[in-house]
């Protein structure tokens, strides 16, 4: 990790600069692969899961009862309830329950208002009918995006939840993946990744249904993909890049703490960025051998080392500097151990999720807290909100005009009509006018 001390304004626009990748020919790799599942369906699916997942569906088991290779069997369901201890399965539905409470209280509640005599305006909310979730399964099985994505969907009121997810190399989705997509009420879950997946709920297959909307996670092509089918019609949840966290700390910190939390963040892939800001120059030899003595246990310690090689330590004069350059920085997951954590975190602007305090670490809101940990990264948190209620969700506006609110209103109208030029939209109120 590199060290910056007291930065120039030069260096903080270095520091909060993210690792950027070569996206030479990512674009035209993914347009070809999006078009041929456009025009052929399962087919091309099905010869993209060999290729790049290394499976071929057609021959692999359970598909006995399958109506087809891509769709995961009641069966397979079963078998994934029977390989889940029920430790992990009391886990995911406190997880659940959690997520449940939290998305629940987001539910909207119109107004009806009347902008002027007789003229009645109010908004419905109106669930997006049919959605499709990504779950990446490739370095990391994410069954915990399963319950962020699928929970609120079904409170919205979805009618069709669509899930996929890569498979295994013999055929299989995770068992963890399978329970987690029972418990949130996933409607129907298919074997597929990468492109292949978001090109087959973008435009429908033989097997996968067509949505209107796309959620989750993945890697470069995955979010290439979404992009681009997202200029053909179909929404997707944000924009999105590699996952990163910001700690803000002084010496009231724990550095093991400290070190835990950027250890977890960079565990996730080599491109992820980790950064911590600190008032405390102590802090910072204590973390970095915190860091050092935690890394050399991890399962994962070679993508977390990778990543860390993208990763800063700036110190700085007072949090008051600190959660300036945060605001800047516009962080995923912002994590405040401070003494005075409570303060600077009712002054952020510009960030995804906020943890407070020393004993909250960015774990608690990726699995358990109620939060959702589907949120905008790469600076993104300066525009976009994490995954909520309304993201599943239509405003739907309303107006019922009585006479008198032709009077309130309908001159102003056919003055601005007339100006604008658009003498049929002025005569719509004219005649209801004269009409009176």
């Amino acid at each position: 990790m590199k060290t910056y001390r007291f930065p120039s304004e030069a260096e903080v626009r270095e520091i909060i600069t993210r690792p950027t990748k070569d996206a030479k020919d990512l674009t035209a790799t993914v347009s070809a692969v999006l078009a041929r599942i456009k025009s052929e369906g399962d087919t091309a699916v099905l010869d993209y899961e060999q290729l790049f997942d290394k499976v071929d569906l057609r021959f692999v088991c359970c598909r006995a009862t399958a109506t087809s290779p891509l769709a995961v069997t009641p069966e397979e369901f079963a078998a994934a309830e029977a390989l889940v201890s029920d430790e992990l399965k009391a886990a995911l539905q406190l997880a659940h329950d959690n997520i449940a409470r939290f998305h629940e209280a987001q539910r909207y509640a119109g107004i009806e208002v009347e902008t002027a005599p007789g003229v009645r305006c109010w908004q419905r909310s109106v669930p997006i009918e049919k959605v499709g979730l990504y779950i990446p399964g490739g370095t990391a099985p994410l069954f915990s995006t399963v319950l962020m994505l699928a929970t609120p969907a079904r409170i919205a009121g979805c009618s069709e939840i669509v899930l996929c997810t890569p498979p295994s190399r013999d055929g299989r989705v995770h068992p963890a993946i399978l329970v987690a997509a029972r418990i949130a009420g996933v409607s129907k879950v298919f074997k597929a990744g990468g492109v292949q997946a978001i090109g087959a709920m973008a435009y429908g297959t033989q097997s996968v249904p067509k949505v209107s909307k796309i959620f989750g996670p993945g890697n470069q092509f995955v979010q290439c993909a979404k992009q681009l089918v997202s200029l053909a019609g179909v929404a997707i949840d944000m924009p999105a890049g590699p996952s990163e966290v910001e700690v803000i700390a002084d010496a009231t910190a724990n550095p093991a703490f400290v070190a835990a939390d950027l250890l977890s963040q960079a565990e996730h892939g080599v491109d992820s960025q980790v950064l911590l800001v600190t008032t405390s120059e102590a802090l910072i030899a204590a973390v970095e051998a915190e860091v050092a003595k935690q890394l050399a246990v991890l399962p994962r310690k070679d993508i977390a080392a990778a990543a860390l090689e993208n990763s800063r330590i700036v110190l700085v004069s007072s949090t008051d500097e600190a959660l300036a350059i945060s605001n800047r920085y516009a962080p995923e997951h912002l994590i405040i151990e401070t003494a005075d954590a409570e303060a600077l975190a009712a002054r952020v602007v510009n960030a995804g999720s906020v943890f407070i305090g020393h004993l909250t670490p960015e774990s608690a809101g990726d699995y358990a807290s109620g939060t959702n940990h589907t949120l905008p990264t790469n600076g993104y948190a300066t525009a976009y909100s994490g995954v909520n209620i309304d993201a599943f969700c239509r405003k739907i506006t309303y107006q019922k005009i009585t006479p008198e609110g032709l009077q309130s209103i309908g001159r102003a109208v056919e003055l601005m009509a007339a100006a604008e030029q658009l003498d049929a939209h002025k005569n719509a109120m004219t005649l209801r006018l004269q009409s009176l």
